[in-house]
């Protein structure tokens, strides 16, 4: 039975492609990134399609080899590239600003904030942080990372495959769809400024704000 999301048919698609060397391409996705990869590819290892122990296998040495690299480019070549991309200087300066404060619990999490990954890894190798201490904290939260989005993935096909047996998928994406408009426009509501009264006055103001002025 074909699934309602494109993402996870294309998935599956490119491993009936490619067969084993799927697995290479995991391993080469997480050494840049990888979290949806990760998650589409358990989901399909619940289906069958892969073998859940490799994918986490390759996606932990991807990760972790792919953070290594941004570490030991930052230790060489980071003053260089902040020259040549000033942009990213901002973003460095908050990651070792907060790597002071808790270089072990930063280390350790950093590569869950989805987009600063690569960064992170780059401005620790710019920091005072030791490579033996990094490559020890990193193994053990490239193993974490690949283990939760791997687990995460793979129980997430087995509630979407129940939801499929009972044919209600679409009913639940399209609950999921209205649920996430919902939110949404109350965090638009909540975030938006009082607006003035009919006369044109501030109605935020405070009570009794008035009565402090007459007197």
């Amino acid at each position: 039975m074909d699934s309602p999301m494109p993402a996870l048919d294309s998935v599956v698609a490119s491993i009936r492609e490619y067969g084993s060397l799927y697995y290479a391409l995991i391993f080469a996705w997480t050494f840049l990134e990888g979290e949806t990869c990760v998650i589409l590819s358990g989901v399909a290892a619940r289906m069958g399609a892969l073998d859940p122990v490799a994918l986490f296998l390759c996606a932990w040495s991807g990760a972790l080899l792919g953070d290594q690299v941004y570490f030991l480019v930052g230790r060489r070549w980071g003053a260089r590239i902040l020259a040549r991309f000033p942009r990213t200087e901002a973003r460095v300066a908050r990651a070792l600003s907060f790597l002071e404060k808790h270089s072990t619990l930063f280390i350790l999490t950093f590569r869950f904030v989805y987009g600063v990954r690569n960064i992170s890894s780059l401005a620790i190798g710019m920091s005072s942080v030791c490579w033996r201490r990094f490559a020890v904290l990193n193994v053990l939260s490239a193993g974490i990372w690949a283990a939760a989005f791997t687990i995460g993935g793979y129980l997430a096909g087995e509630v979407l495959q129940e939801l499929m047996d009972k044919g209600i998928l679409h009913g639940a994406f399209l609950g999921l769809f209205v649920l996430s408009l919902i939110v949404a426009a109350l965090v638009v509501h909540l975030q938006s400024p009082n607006k003035p009264g009919p006369s044109g006055e501030d109605r935020s103001q405070p009570l009794g704000a008035d009565n402090e002025e007459s007197e």
